[in-house]
């Protein structure tokens, strides 16, 4: 078991990735904390389905005071943490010409939510491995943040293009002291938000930019996660795996 001793917190956790990423961390040998925003009745089947390897806990991380109370309640049901999966998101879209207050009102949420309890986790995260012997992060980014974004959706564009920054910033600043960082890098998952996009712009626009001609499973980035939490794979601290199927431009 390439993970046993572990015990990760996933944020997220009860959409198709997170649910994804921790039945593989679980798989490995982790023991995961499963964060939910609303949906407690996910998360509890989620934990259920993990054979006693799961624990789940609530928190609002567009709240500011959401990411401290997630990381207690973490700490409080599983002791000692050695990972963190920064995995929550969300992906509105506002007009460049919609009213001021409304376009900052978008801005500021999709930060909140996709960057800023990130930051807020990631500190957390840092003390308490610094304290505790190492530990390592990985931050759920995108394509989107590596060459751009629709118009009205730069806000998720630019969330994104943060996290891998800050990935980079967390590598650079605290690998000497154990604790590294991987960004994960999808572009298209087969996820709810996938089909509300093929619902309205039919699949074959979603798949046009895609050489292997699919977008990819929700259990391939939970593969991935794994992989990169692997004790074996501190080299990564700073990568950014790509998983878009070569749609690097389109």
């Amino acid at each position: 078991m390439k993970l046993s001793g572990q015990t990760i917190l996933v944020t997220g956790a009860t959409g198709a990735i997170g649910q994804a990423i921790c039945r593989a961390l679980v798989a490995d040998g982790a023991n995961v904390v499963v964060h939910y925003g609303r949906n407690r009745d996910a998360a509890e089947a989620l934990v259920n389905a993990l054979d006693g390897r799961g624990s789940c806990v609530p928190a609002d991380l567009a709240d500011p005071a959401g990411p401290q109370a997630l990381w207690d309640q973490a700490v409080s049901v599983a002791g000692r943490l050695t990972g963190l999966v920064n995995n929550a998101g969300i992906r509105s879209e506002v007009a460049v010409d919609a009213p001021m207050d409304e376009w900052q009102r978008a801005w500021a949420r999709e930060m909140r939510v996709n960057f800023l309890s990130a930051v807020d986790l990631s500190k957390l995260a840092i003390l308490h491995f610094r304290a505790h012997g190492g530990g390592r992060i990985v931050n759920m980014a995108s394509r989107a943040g590596q060459r751009g974004y629709t118009s009205s959706a730069m806000a998720y564009g630019a969330s994104k293009a943060a996290l891998i920054n800050l990935t980079k910033s967390i590598a650079l600043s605290h690998g000497h002291e154990g604790v590294t960082a991987v960004a994960l890098a999808p572009g298209w998952v087969r996820t709810e938000m996938a089909e509300v996009y093929i619902a309205e712009h039919g699949e074959a626009a979603a798949l046009a930019g895609i050489p292997i001609a699919r977008m990819a499973a929700p259990e391939e980035i939970g593969e991935i996660t794994a992989f990169a939490f692997r004790p074996s794979q501190a080299s990564l601290n700073g990568a950014v795996l790509d998983v878009n199927g070569g749609s690097y431009l389109r």
